[in-house]
């Protein structure tokens, strides 16, 4: 199991239920990397996408209380780790939102970040991986333009998984 994210410079993931930025770039990146595998969101997540429908082309997992209709709804975090043993672990991403993230990425092998040389007002973050023991950086591309934003796509490795 993997994350992917963008986050600021503050490790800022988005604020008012929704991105802090567009990023083309980014977003392309997002659907190349998720498109035909498992997606795995908390409800907040799944609301903040139009109309409230889970991502196309895409194996929907909800980890929430209740049962929410037209997605896989696991009400756990080890109900989740059951389910996710149904599909092969490089093709399962963990996708938001911050409480998501904070309970999975002990569990996630990688954390697929779009770094945003910017400060967003983000209103809910993730943990900064930079300063977290079980997380190394193995790869960082050159800094890029994307929508007038400076960014990096930043591969970590968390070392207790390997």
């Amino acid at each position: 199991m993997k994350a992917i994210f963008h986050a600021d410079k503050k490790w800022g993931i988005g604020r008012s239920n929704g991105l802090m930025f567009s990023l083309p770039k980014d977003m392309k990146f997002f659907r190349e990397t998720t498109t035909g595998k498992v997606v795995v969101m908390g409800l907040n997540t799944l609301r903040s996408f139009p109309g409230g429908k889970p991502l196309k082309n895409r194996t929907n997992i909800v980890l929430c209380p209740e049962d929410v209709e037209g997605v896989k709804t696991v009400h756990s975090v080890e109900e989740l780790l059951q389910e996710v043993k149904n599909y092969p672990p490089e093709d399962v991403f963990v996708i938001g939102g911050a409480s998501v993230y904070r309970a999975l990425l002990p569990y996630c092998t990688e954390a697929l970040v779009t770094k945003v040389d910017a400060d967003g007002g983000a209103d809910v973050f993730v943990p900064n991986l930079d300063l977290d023991p079980a997380f190394t950086l193995v790869r960082e591309t050159p800094p890029e333009e994307d929508n007038g934003y400076s960014i990096r796509f930043c591969t970590y490795r968390n070392k207790n998984l390997q």
